[in-house]
């Protein structure tokens, strides 16, 4: 039984596809890639063969915009990858592998013809990386109030500031840079791309609770000169074009959470059966059972409100209601994560302590869920002023 009526058989089809993938690419080595704090990057390149990278992007840039009669742009293709790449339990392979979901968005919709062509083939084809660059040691989803700035000098921008939190921060080979080209506020915020190879900018790696196998650094900008023609968009306009991205990045985070909180289900439910106290298997123990319908409970409330919430963007992205739902989505979502997260290792007792099983990872993982994209409170905010409660 499909979860959600708007899945059609090509959301399923797909669905197999990621579903393959990850169990042939990534769950036999997610542990060993953990531990070794990478992955291959050889792995962009297979994802993009499988036809996993050039999602929703223009074919003309090596994307895929049509599956069938559906096209691939909308919401439920990107909340299926999502989910089936959770089932791995190693987000930050995923939030690395598709790092790019964040950083080329901006370049495909306000970008030049020039610039689009220039970079976006390599990064769909998995041949280069992408990363979006905004969060600040200052403040994070304040963007009105970033202090990177960016100096106009003839042909060049003159680019001095830092950067910090940044996925992909070390590999990256594109960074989509939030610069102060104006005034104060939001109507002086640009997008710049910058290429990793420019002087004066250098990158620090950062050593994190989980997400490991993730690359994480700060970037630091000293008078780097970035050609005129790597302006994304008008300059001045970037931060409407950083609010959509804001969007979907919360409606892909919520996807994996719903994701990794199915994942914590499954593995809390296989050890119930197998493991045996008291002359009797965990699963048959009343407190064991109530524990897994509690997960259970979560879980399918999670997933009805992610459906709920993408049916509803699908048909108005900018009603202010649904960006608040989407807000408290990502709020829901992610603390369900959490809550099946500490179920499960509860559940596996002492084997859930021991490092390498998908609960323990996804346990370490379940707070960054929580603050990335926006954090709880700054999504109970965002919530509230959407619905107008403070006028």
């Amino acid at each position: 039984m499909k979860p959600h009526p708007a899945l059609t058989e090509e959301h399923e089809a797909f669905r197999d596809t990621v579903r393959r993938f990850v169990e042939r690419e990534i769950l036999p080595q997610a542990a060993a890639w953990d531990e070794a704090g990478e992955f291959p990057r050889e792995l962009y390149r297979k994802a993009a063969q499988a036809g996993l990278l050039g999602v929703g992007y223009p074919e003309e840039y090596g994307g895929t915009e049509r599956s069938g009669e559906t096209p691939v742009v909308d919401h439920f293709f990107r909340i299926v990858s999502g989910e089936e790449f959770a089932r791995a339990g190693t987000g930050g392979l995923s939030a690395s592998l598709f790092s790019h979901t964040i950083g080329a968005p901006p370049i495909a919709a306000v970008g030049s013809e020039e610039l689009k062509r220039r970079v976006l083939p390599a990064i769909l084809a998995g041949e280069k990386i992408s990363a979006l660059a905004i969060t600040e040691p200052s403040g994070g989803s304040d963007v009105a109030s970033l202090k990177t700035s960016a100096r106009r000098e003839g042909h060049e921008f003159v680019v001095n500031g830092e950067k910090t939190f940044i996925t992909s921060g070390m590999r990256a080979d594109y960074y989509t840079v939030a610069v102060r080209t104006g005034g104060p506020g939001a109507a002086g915020v640009s997008l710049l791309l910058i290429e990793r190879d420019r002087a004066g900018f250098t990158r620090a790696p950062l050593k994190k609770m989980g997400w490991w196998c993730s690359d994480t650094a700060s970037l630091h900008f000293v008078d780097v000169r970035v050609p005129a023609a790597n302006l994304i968009g008008e300059e001045n306009a970037g931060f409407r074009a950083i609010m959509r991205n804001f969007n979907a990045e919360r409606l892909a985070m919520a996807a994996g959470a719903v994701g990794f909180a199915q994942a914590c289900l499954e593995d809390a439910i296989d050890w119930a059966r197998a493991r045996q106290t008291f002359g009797k298997r965990l699963v048959e123990h009343q407190a064991i059972r109530h524990k897994l319908v509690d997960m259970q409970t979560r879980v399918h409330a999670a997933r009805a409100l992610l459906y709920d919430t993408a049916w509803k963007l699908s048909g108005a992205p900018r009603d202010a209601g649904h960006i608040a739902q989407l807000a408290m989505l990502k709020n829901f979502t992610t603390d369900t994560m959490q809550f099946c997260a500490d179920c499960a290792v509860q559940t596996l007792g002492g084997a859930g302590f021991i490092r390498g099983t998908r609960a323990e990872r996804i346990y370490r993982e379940a707070k960054v869920m929580q603050i990335g994209g926006g954090s709880t409170e700054i999504m109970k905010d965002l919530a509230a002023r959407q619905l107008g409660w403070e006028s």
